[in-house]
């Protein structure tokens, strides 16, 4: 991996920061049906809105923007539109077929915006973080309350998929590749397994970055584990880093980013939404309340990079990196 090295040598360096929320910017633009569809979609049988990543293919250029006004912010790392872009979560919209084509556009757009920005400044390299989510199917638990035995999807069945969109990423010009959101580690690990053989036939070594979501105030993933035993479940591979995104707000993410950082020989990430959601589902957090409560994890030293996941905007990244440039990223621990 062509970027590898300059990557390594940033987070030895300072703090990297990550983008913030794509949901939250795409909303901004209104699109409707017509919108998703395109010209290329114009007859397809079934409804596309809400198929954020189909806008990779759509709407280009409204991606691309999203990306720079992020960057422009201060972004280090970029994220590929690609958060379902897997076969099992475009089966929503019957586009299984597309999904080779989705990852590799994607990362593509997000590659042209990261080179035009080093381009600009190369002492400030940036860098594509290919997104690969959790899906809509779950490996450790039954989705019938009436048959606790049964999984509506395989370990072997989220390998495949999962395989197949690691494979577009790369292709696209991803640096990184980011399984987040995990809320069932059985799937995060199907991912990496997956990751595992492309390093393994491709003869690469590609820098992994984690993100589990610690789901409501018992500190655990949905599917049980608590930050501690998320990160054994996760250790057996050479991550570029482990920690947490979503769910939670700043405050509500420190205790288990201080298990992270505690016990991991990785870097840690955390990217946490602007706040909990209200009544109406948005999120009021402004961007000096979240960037005061991301004080707290780089007084402690537990961070080596930091975004912004549902709710965030160009605004908290840029509150967000004006606050932790200041602050030296937390040092590595060796374990003997």
């Amino acid at each position: 991996m062509k970027n590898s090295e300059q990557l390594y040598k940033a987070l030895s360096e300072r703090i990297l920061i990550l983008d913030g929320a794509m949901g939250t910017m795409l909303q901004r633009y209104q699109f409707q049906e017509e919108d998703y569809r395109g010209e290329r979609f114009k007859n397809w049988e079934h409804p596309v809105k809400g198929n954020n990543d189909l806008l990779s293919l759509t709407q280009p250029h409204a991606i691309a923007e999203v990306h720079k006004k992020y960057l422009e912010a201060g972004a280090d790392i970029i994220e590929t539109n690609t958060f379902s872009g897997t076969t099992i979560a475009m089966a929503d919209y019957h586009m299984e077929d597309l999904v080779y084509e989705l990852n590799y556009e994607s990362a593509k757009i997000a590659r042209k915006a990261c080179d035009e920005y080093t381009a600009k400044n190369p002492d400030k390299p940036r860098f594509v973080a290919g997104s690969i989510g959790p899906t809509n199917r779950t490996a450790s638990l039954s989705p019938d309350v009436n048959d606790p035995g049964y999984r509506a999807i395989t370990f072997d069945e989220l390998r495949i998929a999962y395989k197949q969109q690691c494979e577009a990423l790369l292709d696209g010009g991803s640096d990184i590749l980011l399984v987040e959101t995990i809320f069932d580690t059985l799937n995060a690990k199907a991912a990496l397994f997956a990751i595992d053989e492309l390093q393994e036939e491709r003869d690469i070594k590609i820098p992994i970055m984690v993100s589990g979501t610690i789901t409501d105030a018992s500190g655990r993933t949905l599917s049980g584990q608590t930050a501690e035993a998320f990160l054994i479940s996760v250790s057996h591979l050479n991550l570029l880093s482990v920690g947490f995104n979503c769910a939670l707000g700043a405050n509500q993410l420190t205790p288990y980013l201080e298990t992270l950082a505690h016990n991991s020989e990785f870097y840690v990430s955390a990217y946490p939404n602007a706040g909990l959601p209200n009544a109406f589902g948005k999120y009021d957090e402004t961007p000096e309340d979240m960037a005061e409560q991301i004080k707290e994890y780089v007084e402690k030293g537990l961070i080596n990079i930091i975004g912004g996941c549902c709710g965030t905007t160009p605004e908290h990244i840029k509150a967000i990196a004006d606050l932790v440039s200041q602050y030296p990223p937390r040092k590595l621990k060796e374990f003997v």
